[in-house]
């Protein structure tokens, strides 16, 4: 007999009873009780939105419910399930314990992917250009405003940089992937943690903004000697060139499964749900890319809707034990196995 979700409990901060266990259906929920509702919606990051729309595709074919996911961004996805207007809400923005409980949901990470640079140099290879953190601060606040500063040169002796502006292109609407890319700053720059930060929403001090992952991606790939940032997916689908970057260890890696998996493992965050808030950027190991984060999908507390909540969690549950094919095609991981074990404990 196939174990079922009975009840959605929590402590007081905020944190799983036992785990996420008291959520997900355990392994082979069966997608004929899926079929008791039609369709179920959920809203968010951009960020993890090819992997979500491949999953959904795969599970409908099973015999399980329709998927909607609106690619709406991290901060819209997170003012829909607030307003309970989705069934489930997606942000590369964790919340904390305090906001959880304000809105009276839980979150749990399901997928790990990257955020790159972009650059649209022509003659310049996937990977030929490196960059610090430090570096990509100060073009980000200004300081460095032509690619062949000697900031950028020293880091690429031999690699011919144009006599050229920088067109820095950012996001405009409220984003995780923004929040990586402003946290990953924050650790590298001193000037960009006092005077930008991390944020959804920071006040850019440069550069011009594109909505979602698609709209920074199309405006680099448009746009000559442009500099943005955006999930890898989207670098590949826009045939853009990444940048190699220097990660914690010092190392220059470049973005690509390998690079997110290791730095997911490396984390050692989201031992426990009360852990589910930590980023994982600029983490340590030779092969970390240092802009990694996870996608976080956030339920109702306390549903109101029985059947449509229990649907979400056995549509991720069968994406925890089936969809791994399509993310890694898509070049996401799901979170590493020692949290899914958890996440599906007892």
């Amino acid at each position: 007999m196939t174990p079922e979700i009975v009840a959605v409990h929590a402590t007081p901060d905020g944190r799983f009873l036992g785990a996420v266990a008291c959520l997900l259906v355990v392994f082979g929920a069966a997608p004929s009780r899926a079929a008791e509702v039609g369709v179920i919606k959920g809203a968010g990051a951009t960020f993890p939105a090819p992997v979500y729309q491949a999953w959904a595709a795969a599970y409908e074919q099973t015999g399980g419910v329709r998927v909607s996911y609106d690619p709406v961004g991290s901060g819209q996805g997170l003012q829909q399930i607030r307003a309970r207007q989705v069934d489930f809400g997606a942000s590369d923005a964790p919340l904390t314990a305090e906001e959880l409980n304000a809105a009276g949901l839980m979150q749990f990470p399901v997928v790990v992917g990257g955020v790159v640079p972009v650059i649209n140099i022509m003659g310049i290879k996937p990977g030929q250009l490196k960059f610090s953190g430090a570096v990509l601060a100060d073009i980000y606040l200004g300081k460095i405003r032509k690619w062949n500063d000697d900031a950028i040169a020293a880091l690429n002796p031999g690699l011919a940089l144009p006599n050229t502006n920088i067109t820095v292109v950012h996001r405009s609407d409220a984003s995780g992937s923004t929040l990586l890319w402003t946290d990953f700053l924050s650790r590298s720059s001193p000037q960009w943690r006092a005077s930008v930060g991390t944020a959804l929403v920071p006040r850019w001090p440069t550069g011009t903004g594109g909505v979602g992952n698609e709209g920074v991606a199309a405006y680099v790939q448009r746009t000559r000697f442009a500099l943005g940032y955006v999930e890898y997916v989207f670098a590949r689908q826009h045939h853009l060139s990444d940048v190699a970057l220097r990660n914690h260890d010092g190392r220059f890696v470049q973005a690509g499964l390998e690079a997110f998996k290791a730095a997911a493992a490396a984390a050692g965050a989201w031992n426990s749900a009360a852990t589910y808030q930590q980023l994982a950027t600029d983490q340590p190991g030779s092969a970390s890319w240092p802009v990694t984060g996870a996608s976080f999908i956030l339920i109702p507390k306390a549903p109101g809707s029985g059947p449509t909540t229990s649907s979400v969690l056995r549509f991720f549950d069968w994406a925890l034990h089936h969809g791994e094919s399509q993310a890694r095609s898509l070049d996401y991981a799901l979170v590493p196995p020692t949290v899914i074990d958890r996440l599906l404990a007892p």
